[in-house]
């Protein structure tokens, strides 16, 4: 896991440990135990936000001057990726089977003599 995804983990566990304190509070009243208990959690809190923020400046900004590289897989995409794409206006109006069949019929728009 990044530290991103960690960081988000520990939020919802803490998140978790609030609503638990805050039912315990309701049972057992606002005594000295419970009131400590909110109080570590708060800290909890605090604590967890400033790894957040330590985390935000520490990492580093990708430079825009150099490009990211992209790895292209060599193994042939999946053809069922590219179904229905001509509905999309996405390739050849035209496919492999139409070529064959259309092209002798068609003549050139412009031939060298001709006007």
């Amino acid at each position: 896991m990044s530290v991103h995804d960690e960081l988000v983990h520990a939020r919802h566990a803490l998140d978790d440990l609030l609503r638990a304190v805050d039912r315990l509070q309701i049972r057992l009243g606002n005594g000295p135990d419970v009131r400590r208990a909110r109080a570590d959690a708060d800290h909890l809190r605090e604590d967890l936000e400033l790894l957040r923020q330590n985390a935000v400046a520490e990492t580093p900004t990708p430079d825009p001057a150099q490009p990211q590289i992209v790895f292209i897989p060599r193994t042939p995409y999946d053809p069922s990726m590219w179904a229905g794409c001509e509905d999309e206006g996405i390739g050849s109006r035209h496919g492999p089977e139409r070529r064959q069949t259309g092209s002798a019929h068609r003549s050139p728009r412009w031939a060298p003599g001709r006007s």
